[in-house]
């Protein structure tokens, strides 16, 4: 839940087989009845298969979350550009724990970046990353169409399966 009250939930299961025989269960219907009474207006559901996950720790240990939601040019390409260096892009940012990417239709994505703290994240948003990685983020900047929503999430509710 954001500062201002919006509530964001990513909810992933293992195919979306598995996702439509959870929604057909009983007690899933049930729990929505009764959750759907608690928001001011009509919730958004966003399904998708397109999914790429990067954990280099335990997302379920994150003390931030950022969201992120946009509209990308390319997003085979945006794909490419965040496989690259890896490696680099952890040591450059350690506070970084985990990502979960999300494509929509026409290019549209959402984005959850798990950190280890806000004060971590917010350090490691005002480092100089070295030329390579720039270059990487001014490529991705170009693919944006208009700016990307925000949602940060200071104390997330994380659960997984265990």
């Amino acid at each position: 839940v954001t500062d201002d009250g919006r509530f964001i939930a990513l909810a992933r299961f293992e195919s979306a087989q598995a996702a439509q025989r959870n929604s057909e269960r009983p007690e899933q219907d049930q729990w929505w009845a009764e959750t759907s009474k608690l928001f001011d207006g009509e919730a958004t559901f966003r399904d998708s298969t397109d999914v790429t996950v990067d954990a280099v720790g335990d997302p379920d240990r994150a003390g931030f979350v950022q969201v992120m939601q946009g509209r990308g040019s390319d997003p085979e390409r945006a794909r490419e550009l965040m496989a690259q260096d890896s490696d680099k892009w952890a040591d450059f940012r350690p506070d970084v724990i985990g990502s979960v990417a999300v494509g929509h239709d026409g290019g549209a994505y959402t984005m959850a970046m798990y950190f280890t703290s806000e004060a971590e994240a917010r350090e490691g948003e005002r480092k100089e990353p070295p030329p390579e990685l720039a270059a990487q983020m001014e490529e991705m900047n170009k693919l944006s169409i208009g700016e990307p929503e925000f949602f940060d999430i200071r104390r997330p509710w994380l659960l997984s399966p265990g």
